[in-house]
Order: C-alpha cells, then structure tokens, then sequence
C-alpha cells in the first residue's frame, strides 16, 4: 500500500476510501495501481510513500533476518 497525505484546504470525503472523511493534513494509505491518481492532483494529495517501498523494505529485513544479520 502506498501512501498520501490530503493536502487540500477542508475535509473531503473520499468514496474509494469507504466514504472516508478525511481532514486536511491527513496520511491515508492507498492501493498502489491508485497512488497516481491522487498524487497528480498536486493541490489536494502529496506522496508520503510510493508503490512498492515498505514491500521493498519488509523484504530487505527479511532477508537479513534469514540470513542473522539483524542481531
């Protein structure tokens, strides 16, 4: 999951969210074949995490972990 943070100037309610009001200053964390959606509307949405980095990281850790490095 990706995340955005809404940067808009007053809440919104966002239905692909569930309905979710969602107030200014606000980090939701999105689907990632969505993430472009929202960050191309530069005056409402600002990336806070792209597609695929905490996935990229969990799998980093992991393969520390596996290999004992993370003692």
């Amino acid at each position: 999951m990706a995340r955005v943070r809404y940067v808009g100037p007053e809440p919104v309610t966002v239905p692909e969210l569930g309905d979710r009001l969602v107030e200014p200053d606000t980090v939701v964390e999105i689907p990632d074949e969505r993430f472009e959606g929202y960050v191309c509307q530069t005056t409402n949405w600002e990336s806070v995490e792209e597609p695929g980095v905490k996935a990229a990281a969990d799998a980093k850790k992991a393969a520390r972990a596996a290999k004992g490095d993370d003692l």
